[in-house]
C-alpha cells in the first residue's frame, strides 16, 4: 500500500501535471478508421480502509488495470461505475483512491470518461466531490450536463469525429452517451429518524427529457442520425427480463450468467417512491428504456453492477411482462475489473472496437480482455447477433493473494 500511495503522489505531483496538456483534443477515429474503448467497472477501491483487506484488493486492482492496458491500446477508457466502495470511504481518502485508479491511465497518456455507480454515493462520500477531483486531471472527460438534486451527476455525451475531420467542424461520426443510474445514499443527509436517506437507483426522468431533447437538437443540427453507444452502471429491467423470461444462450450470447437473477434499476423501490422493502421493482426505468428504444442510431447499452454477468443480448422483441418492445438494441455487461466488491470471477475489461466502415451498418466488435492476458467472449454485434454460434465462455475464477486461475 505504501508503494501505491507513493506512486499516487508521483502522478499527482505538479511537475507531472505541468507536463500534461491542459486540454485534450476532441475524440476522433484513428487514421486506420478505428476507435477502441476499454471499459473498467466495479473497481470498488477503498473496500475497507482500516484493514489489510481493502489495501490488498486495491493493489491487485491496479495490477489488473496495468495488465489490461499493456495488452490493449484503447483510445478511451470508460470507468463504468462503482469506482469506490463508498460505504467505507470518506471524502478525505476518496481522492487518494481516484488517484490510484487513474495513475496507470495518466502514465500512458490516456483519457477517460466516468459514470458513477450506487457505491459512489454514501453518507460520507459525495458524487460531486469525486467529479471535482476528477477535473483536477486534464485526462478526465467526465462531465455533468444536467443539474438538479434528482439528476445525479454523470449525465453527458462525448462526440467522436471521423478520422479525416481535422477541424472537428463537421458532424460527429459517433456519440457516446453517459448516464447516472444513481443509487446509494445522499451525502450527509439523515431523515427524521436519524437514518441515511437512500438515493433512487434509476436514470431520472429529468435526465431522460434532457437526453431526448439534446439528441433531437443534434439530429436537426447535423441533418443525420448519428450512431451511438450508451454507458450506464445499473442495467434496466430489459436485461433482467431477457435473462429470466427468454434465457441467455451460452453459444448465442456467450458470457458468464452467474448473477441470476440480476439486479436492475428500480430494484427495491415501489412505484410510489417508497423504498421500505415492500416492493421488488417499481418500474421507474420505463421512461429511460422507452427513450433508448425511440432514439435511432443506438447500437448498444453497456452496464456493470452485476459482477457475475458478462453477456450481450439483442433486445428485439416485446418480452413477457414488459411494456416496452425492443428494436434490436444490444444490452451488454462488462467484466468485474476490481478486486473490491463481491465475487471471485476472473477480473477483466470489456473492449469495444468501432470501425468507420462497420459503423455505417451499426456494427461493433467486442471481447473481454482478462487479467490473465487472454481474451474471451469475442462477438460481432451485427444484424445476426443472437443467431450466430460462438464458443461458450469458460467460467474462470481468480483468488488472492496468489491469484491462481481455476476452472469453476
Amino acid at each position: 500500500m505504501l508503494q501505491a500511495l507513493a506512486l499516487t503522489a508521483l502522478f499527482a505531483a505538479p511537475s507531472l501535471q505541468s507536463a500534461i496538456p491542459k486540454k485534450f483534443s476532441p475524440l476522433k477515429f484513428a487514421k486506420d478508421g478505428t476507435f477502441q474503448i476499454a471499459v473498467l467497472e466495479d473497481l470498488h477501491f477503498g473496500e475497507n480502509a482500516w484493514d489489510t483487506w481493502g489495501p490488498e484488493q486495491d493493489v491487485n486492482s491496479v495490477t489488473v488495470i496495468n495488465r489490461i492496458l499493456n495488452a490493449e491500446s484503447p483510445d478511451l477508457v470508460v470507468l463504468n461505475g462503482d469506482l469506490i466502495t463508498g460505504d467505507n470511504a470518506f471524502l478525505q481518502n476518496a481522492t487518494v483512491y481516484i488517484d490510484e485508479i487513474v495513475a496507470p491511465l495518466v502514465e500512458r497518456g490516456l483519457t477517460w470518461a466516468s459514470t458513477y455507480g450506487n457505491h459512489d454515493s454514501a453518507y460520507n462520500l459525495s458524487r460531486e466531490a469525486i467529479l471535482e477531483h476528477e477535473h483536477q486531471w486534464p485526462n478526465s472527460r467526465t462531465e455533468k450536463m444536467v443539474s438538479g438534486r434528482d439528476a445525479g451527476v454523470t449525465n453527458y455525451y462525448l462526440p467522436v469525429y471521423a478520422s479525416d475531420d481535422r477541424k472537428f467542424d463537421g458532424a460527429p461520426e459517433m456519440l457516446l452517451w453517459f448516464f447516472d443510474s444513481r443509487g446509494g445514499y445522499y451525502y450527509q443527509e439523515l431523515d427524521s429518524n436519524g437514518d441515511e436517506v437512500a438515493q433512487p437507483n434509476w436514470v431520472d426522468e429529468s435526465v431522460v427529457n434532457w437526453f431526448t431533447k439534446t439528441n433531437k437538437e443534434l439530429v436537426n443540427k447535423y441533418k443525420k442520425i448519428i450512431p451511438s453507444l450508451v454507458f450506464v452502471h445499473i442495467p434496466t429491467n430489459a436485461s433482467l427480463a431477457a435473462q429470466t423470461e427468454i434465457g441467455i444462450n451460452a453459444h448465442k450470447e456467450p458470457g458468464i450468467n452467474d448473477d441470476y437473477t440480476l439486479a436492475q434499476q428500480g430494484e427495491g423501490w415501489c412505484a410510489d417512491g417508497n423504498d421500505d422493502g415492500s416492493c421488488s421493482y417499481g418500474g421507474q426505468d420505463v421512461p429511460f428504456m422507452k427513450a433508448l428504444i425511440e432514439t435511432e442510431g443506438i447500437i448498444g447499452v453497456f452496464s456493470g453492477h452485476d459482477h457475475g454477468d458478462t453477456w450481450c443480448y439483442k433486445w428485439d422483441t416485446l418480452i413477457e411482462g414488459m411494456s416496452v418492445k425492443g428494436n434490436g438494441i444490444n444490452l451488454c455487461f462488462g467484466q468485474h475489473s476490481g478486486y473490491g466488491g463481491y465475487g471471485t470471477w476472473i477480473r477483466g475489461s470489456r473492449q469495444i472496437l468501432v470501425t468507420e466502415s462497420k459503423l455505417k451498418e451499426k456494427v461493433v466488435d467486442t471481447w473481454i480482455r482478462l487479467e490473465s492476458n487472454g481474451t474471451t467472449g469475442a462477438v460481432s454485434l451485427n444484424a445476426t447477433y443472437g443467431e450466430d454460434f460462438y464458443p461458450a465462455t469458460v467460467d474462470l475464477l481468480s483468488s488472492c493473494p496468489t491469484c491462481e486461475y481455476t476452472l469453476a
